[in-house]
């Protein structure tokens, strides 16, 4: 009875929360700013369970913000024209100036609806050869004792891919030592130690899925000196000398800032991914505390200076309260720092403790974002709900695309010769 008394009381002198619009409008608007420095309240749940970014903030100040506008897809904002608007921009959804390529559907409030859109519904391909790929691949997997990012990242492709033949392979174990707000793979300050023999064990399951092209990805291992680049480096090194025609993609992490992919492009990887997440302003708030955006650009510009022909690739989720012109000005920034290859996919919430899903996000708006990346001049683009980083539509594009560069580089590397050897003559 008394343990009820003291229940009952603390609940009554507990601040209610906020209601529920006033505080999605403050998680997405112009006052997200105050992110950055609410970002050391987002490591804990508030008593309800709530991981929202808007849980945080003081009921004043959804009270004050209340009538202004926030700059979310589906809501009236003014965006500064870009240089190739056209007359009919200006009677666009909402008063928005958007370029011809730019999104026209509203995306859909996540907290007024909380279930998934049908379009976000994952359905088993019924395809017994599929089925019968996706068997062997898991075998394999557990056999060799690997770890993949598709099960470990709860990825909602693993049928597609894995059916198809491909997987995501993740390297130096499955424990990170960072926690972002949207990742489900597991965190520690201290990992086990890396297994010396992954490389060569890597190598060898690769070689009997009979693959062409293979995606590499890691954990964060900021206990490690070079942050695992090192161990990265072995695995790429090893997967080429196994099979030399074999295409690598590897997703790393940021090395902490040091020149570790340096390392990493030398052992001869073909693509080096490294993905952003998120809009500038929004990174403090999805991402931990030890990674940023212009670490992560950094990254990517090392590669391309270490390596001017890779190609490199990086991804964006959406629906964590972005803006379109935040979406615009990221793909914009992302194109000037020389990245070749972006992915935008919809965020989906991988347990209640991780960050709430802002809007779900319509198929029609990120076709049209893939029509303006490659305006941009991106080589390639994809996105969709379920477009993640290591996709396997975009990996058999980049195996066609870097495959048809070498044959075109080759050609003319042999016309060349054919040129010097008859002006010798």
């Amino acid at each position: 009875m008394l343990r009820s008394l003291v229940v009952a009381a603390s609940a009554a002198t507990r601040a209610p929360p906020p209601p529920a619009p006033f505080r999605r409008l403050a998680s997405t608007g112009a006052y997200g700013a105050r992110l950055v420095a609410l970002r050391h309240q987002l490591a804990v749940d508030d008593v309800d369970g709530d991981s929202s970014i808007g849980a945080f903030l003081p009921a004043a100040d959804h009270t004050a913000r209340s009538a202004a506008p926030f700059s979310t897809f589906g809501a009236v904002e003014t965006v500064a024209a870009p240089p190739s608007t056209s007359a009919n921009d200006a009677d666009a959804p909402g008063g928005r100036w958007l370029s011809p390529n730019a999104p026209t559907s509203d995306r859909v409030d996540a907290y007024a609806h909380p279930r998934k859109p049908d379009w976000l519904r994952v359905r088993p391909a019924g395809d017994p050869v599929a089925a019968t790929e996706y068997n062997r691949l898991r075998n394999t997997v557990r056999t060799a004792g690997l770890a993949t990012v598709c099960e470990e990242a709860r990825c909602p492709n693993i049928g597609e891919c894995w059916g198809g033949g491909t997987a995501t392979i993740m390297l130096m174990g499955d424990t990170c030592t960072r926690g972002c707000r949207f990742c489900s793979i597991k965190t520690s300050r201290a990992p086990p130690p890396l297994d010396p023999g992954e490389p060569a064990a890597t190598a060898a399951s690769v070689a009997s899925w009979g693959l062409k092209y293979v995606v590499l990805t890691s954990v964060d291992r900021d206990d490690l000196p070079d942050g695992g680049a090192a161990h990265i480096a072995a695995t790429v090194a090893a997967l080429k000398a196994a099979q030399p025609d074999l295409l690598v993609e590897a997703l790393v992490p940021d090395f902490g800032g040091s020149a570790g992919v340096q390392r990493v492009v030398a052992a001869g990887v073909d693509v080096l991914a490294h993905n952003v997440e998120t809009v500038p302003r929004l990174q403090r708030a999805v991402r931990d505390r030890r990674a940023n955006w212009d670490q992560s650009i950094e990254v990517l510009q090392r590669a391309k200076a270490a390596a001017p022909g890779i190609l490199t690739k990086t991804s964006l989720m959406l629906g964590v309260g972005e803006s379109v012109a935040e979406v615009r000005e990221a793909l914009s920034l992302l194109r000037a720092a020389g990245v070749d290859v972006v992915t935008l996919g919809q965020y989906l919430r991988p347990t209640p403790k991780h960050l709430k899903v802002e809007e779900w996000v319509p198929p029609s708006e990120f076709d049209a974002w893939v029509r303006e990346a490659k305006a941009m001049g991106f080589a390639y683009a994809a996105g969709g709900p379920l477009v993640r980083s290591s996709y396997r539509a975009g990996e058999l594009f980049l195996e066609h695309l870097i495959r048809g560069r070498r044959a075109e580089s080759a050609a003319i590397t042999e016309g060349e010769r054919g040129g010097l050897a008859a002006r010798a003559a």
